[in-house]
Order: structure tokens, then sequence, then C-alpha cells
């Protein structure tokens, strides 16, 4: 039953090694404050040596690493791997821990998509009877999507990675 599915586990960890060391290379240079935010983007692929590079190495990675998951996922779907719940669970936490950095890294650059994106996706927590309003507030931090908001994601998207890697075993 060995075949080449079984290398995208092998893959995701190398994704996320990949991932971990360009996002390190990109934290030094981006500032999490709402009026700067966009231009150290801005100033990260025009000024710093190699960053360009390096940003698009970090947004493509993310979109790789996707790939690698969702073939690991369907594989286990294919192989039966839901049968054994405690590794399984693991792995549906991880792959909601995923979701949640990517969705924070997309909110980063703090443009008009980025804002908006925020905006709705969140929103949609307020769905939720009784709590839904309080958690989107306690979310942003405030009434609004704001500074307090993009720190928030900021800090999450860059310790969730390390909880990801630890909770993987890489």
């Amino acid at each position: 039953n060995i075949s080449s599915w079984w290398n995208f586990g092998s893959l995701l960890g190398i994704c996320l090694i990949a991932q971990i060391l360009t996002g390190l290379f990109l934290a030094m240079h981006y500032t999490s404050d709402t009026m700067t935010a966009f231009s150290s983007v801005t100033h990260i692929c025009r000024d710093v040596n190699y960053g360009w590079l390096i940003r698009y190495l970090h947004a493509n990675g993310a979109s790789m690493f996707f790939i690698c998951l969702f073939l690991h996922v369907g594989r286990g779907f294919y192989y039966g791997s839901y049968m054994y719940l405690e590794t399984w669970n693991i792995g549906v936490l991880l792959l909601f821990a995923v979701m949640a950095t990517a969705f924070m890294g997309y909110v980063l650059p703090w443009g008009q998509m980025s804002f908006w994106g925020a905006t709705v996706i969140t929103n949609l927590l307020s769905a939720i009877p009784y709590i839904g309003i309080t958690l989107v507030e306690w979310i942003w931090g405030g009434f609004s999507v704001d500074k307090a908001t993009l720190t928030r994601f900021f800090t999450f998207h860059f310790i969730l990675p390390f909880i990801v890697a630890a909770l993987a075993g890489v």
C-alpha cells in the first residue's frame, strides 16, 4: 500500500519549515500598524535585498502548503486514516490552525482586500447565538477592524506556525 501518496506529510513538513524561515525574514521588516503596514510591505518588496523574492516565496509557499495539505487529507480519506480517531482529530485541529494562520497572513498587507476580508470573515462569527457579537468585538479588540486587530493577527500569525510544528512533530 505504500506509494507516492504517502510523501505529502513530509512535503508538508518541508513547506512548513520554508514558511517559518521566510516568515522570520519578513517579520524583521514588517510593521503591524494600520498606518505603516502597507508601506512596510512595499518597503520589503522594493528596498530590502531579495525582499520581493522572500515575500513571493512566502505567499506562494502558502498555496503549495495547501495543495500538499489537501492531497494529504484526500489520501487519508482514501486509505481510511480517519479510523485512527486521535491522529485524525489532531489533523483536523491542525487544519483549522493552518487555515486561521493563512487567513491572518492574508490580512497583514493591510490593503483594501485585506481590510474587507478581515471585516467580512470575522463578522461571520457574529451569527453564533448569544456570544457571536461579543466574540467578534473580542477578536477585533474594539468595535471595528483597526490597529488592535492587525496587531493581534500579526501576533497569532507569527505564533501559530510554531504551535502547528509542535503538534505535527516536525
